[in-house]
């Protein structure tokens, strides 16, 4: 609500400087949210070939390497004060042609309305609060999103209706940005190569350790490495996994936590065979590097945000979505270890796609 209040306040210093718009063309896009979110809005990005945005530091790894991306606002630079949030909001009141608003959340959105845009489009999602009428009143296209409905494709939307997911590829970086490091254990050799992550961030989308042991051992009669990624904060979890596996079962195990900036993981998970993780961040860069993925959607809703190249999908059993992109929790009506549970079936799909996904070319484009 008190974005509404410095709206409302600002609205006539917004209105005296809007016949100074000049229009340039420029588009602003708005998307604060984490890796897995930017790497699902790059399809828009290119689309419209030169963007400015505004987004969470998190992915600025990510976002600095992008050819499609001109100017770049950190979110996290401008919340620190009253004063810090008027003055990015000035400074792009009349930037911008083209405006569009993909995590409406309030902040986001006073900045997508306060702008002088001659054009802006936003996405109206089922967490919408009802004061934020006010700066949806300012948009001239508003993309209605429902739980069920595909995000990546809703992003697209805004910018042309005719737009579907299959317009365009997703990207990390674009070029593909390649590693000034070499890391030994992405060499090609004889093993099958398997990108694991071990944690998701979100406790309640972290895979547990049995269910990673579970997987060790089901691929125990062929030659795989897993090989885990993942920031130094999640060696807990991986010391964790160790603690329960044999010692024949470690020695396949090789960690890259905390050794990889954000900017070399793209290249490293196309030299993969497969990757197997919860929904990720990374399981999204692995899938625009064309990498297959197992992907276990635990509580998530895979119709709203999902891979979308070559998947297999693990999911719960007897058990609806509750948590979505816009709306996420931590708590459900099933622990963990039955979110993520493993029968019979699963472990032979797992086998089969990890023995069909060995040594497959994957052009990058």
């Amino acid at each position: 609500m008190s974005y509404v209040i410095i709206f409302i306040l600002l609205w006539p210093f917004k209105m005296l400087m809007k016949p100074f718009h000049q229009g340039k063309g420029r588009n602003l896009v708005i998307q604060t949210a984490k890796i897995g979110d930017f790497v699902n809005i790059t399809p828009l990005l290119k689309h419209l070939k030169k963007s400015d945005v505004l987004i969470s530091k998190t992915v600025l790894p990510l976002a600095g390497r992008d050819t499609t991306i001109e100017s770049i606002f950190l979110i996290e630079e401008h919340k620190k004060s009253l004063f810090s949030k008027i003055r990015l909001a000035f400074r792009l009141l009349n930037r911008y042609d083209n405006v569009y608003l993909l995590q409406p959340n309030s902040i986001n959105a006073f900045y997508a309305a306060f702008c002088n845009a001659k054009h802006k489009a936003f996405l109206e999602t089922y967490v919408r609060k009802w004061y934020h009428r006010i700066f949806f009143a300012t948009a001239n296209v508003v993309c209605q999103h429902g739980k069920y409905d595909l995000a990546l494709e809703n992003y697209l939307k805004l910018a042309d209706p005719a737009l579907t997911a299959d317009s365009y590829h997703s990207h990390a970086t674009l070029p593909l940005w390649i590693p000034k490091t070499h890391y030994p254990v992405l060499d090609k050799t004889g093993e099958i190569k398997i990108g694991i992550s071990i944690s998701a961030g979100n406790r309640a989308k972290t895979i547990p350790r049995e269910v990673w042991q579970q997987i060790i051992q089901n691929l125990s009669n062929l030659d795989c490495q897993f090989i885990v990624f993942g920031p130094a904060n999640e060696q807990p979890y991986l010391d964790a996994l160790l603690e329960i596996l044999s010692e024949e079962e470690k020695s396949r195990v090789v960690s890259l936590i905390g050794q990889m900036p954000l900017e070399d993981v793209p290249f490293a998970l196309g030299q993969l065979d497969a990757y197997i993780a919860s929904d990720s961040g990374n399981a999204y860069i692995a899938d625009s590097q064309k990498t297959p993925i197992i992907c276990f959607t635990g509580p998530c809703c895979k119709e709203e945000q999902r891979p979308l190249g070559k998947v297999l999908f693990i999911e719960p059993e007897n058990f609806e979505p509750a948590s979505f992109v816009f709306e996420t929790r931590t708590r459900f009506s099933l622990t963990p270890e039955q979110l993520f549970a493993l029968n019979e079936h699963k472990l032979k799909a797992i086998h089969e796609f990890i023995t069909d996904s060995r040594g497959q070319e994957r052009p990058y484009g």
